[in-house]
């Protein structure tokens, strides 16, 4: 059974005013001081307002750029792209597919072996559920993507999470 996505106003008065900015008008929120982009837990990220899956810890890494970056979505379907021009140039915004949240934009500078993308992602568009969580939270799904030997290296990541890079 597919679980459906969709925004509801309880969804949207939960918001904080940070996501709201960031999710509903598209704001951007400040490099270096957002809640993931230095998290090295293991676990995926959900659209803060619909709960849709977008991206695993497996696919994330340190971009330098001061926000989430990852090299794929969970599922692509699930992140949807469009040519966002508010600039004076033309980027690729990412927006989840069911809630049209504002994510984040694609950039084509990611790791190349990875695919070459990176999805720079704002945090306060994520909702975190960790691993140990996923079962509970309705994403066991989603536990397949990790793999069972979480031992911590001594940077602080797992070494699932050091394969990944």
């Amino acid at each position: 059974m597919t679980k459906e996505y969709q925004v509801t106003p309880e969804a949207l008065a939960r918001l904080t005013r940070q996501q709201r900015r960031v999710t509903q008008d598209d704001q951007t929120e400040p490099a270096f001081r957002n809640e993931y982009w230095n998290d090295h837990r293991p676990g995926i990220y959900v659209d803060v307002v619909t709960g849709e899956p977008l991206f695993a810890s497996t696919d994330k890494y340190d971009s330098g750029s001061g926000w989430p970056s990852f090299t794929a979505p969970i599922d692509p379907a699930n992140v949807v792209t469009k040519t966002d021009r508010s600039w004076g140039m033309a980027r690729t915004e990412a927006r989840s597919a069911h809630g049209d949240s504002h994510l984040g934009h694609v950039f084509p500078d990611g790791p190349r072996e990875a695919g070459g993308l990176r999805y720079c992602i704002n945090s306060a568009a994520l909702r975190f559920v960790a691993l140990d969580e996923l079962d509970a939270s309705g994403y066991g799904e989603f536990r397949s993507l990790f793999s069972t030997d979480f031992s911590t290296t001594d940077s602080g990541t797992t070494d699932s999470e050091e394969t990944s890079r």
